[in-house]
């Protein structure tokens, strides 16, 4: 028997363009960002309103997931938004036909 398939998600949160940045790592992204634009849990996030999806990155391993999100959070700022507007120029909101 096979076993499923595991995803691991590197994402990019912000309030506006230019923007306080977050950089998270998570099992479950459409969950994780509900999460956040729900205002689940106290915590950065929560504080600078950080509820628009703007960049992520899939993984099959964990250890991946991790270690890239340690190393995009080590990255000066500039870096990051260099590799947000690579592939999203305008900073849209990734998730704007996910939910209702």
């Amino acid at each position: 028997m096979l076993k499923p398939r595991h995803q691991y998600a590197v994402y990019i949160l912000t309030n506006k363009k230019n923007g306080t940045l977050y950089i998270g790592m998570t099992n479950n992204l459409e969950r994780r960002v509900f999460e956040h634009r729900s205002k689940y849990v106290d915590g950065f996030t929560k504080k600078y309103d950080l509820n628009k999806l703007i960049y992520f990155e899939i993984y099959q391993y964990v250890n991946d997931a991790i270690e890239r999100e340690k190393r995009l959070k080590a990255w000066k700022r500039q870096w990051k938004i260099n590799l947000i507007e690579e592939y999203n120029k305008d900073w849209n909101d990734l998730t704007s036909d996910w939910y209702d």
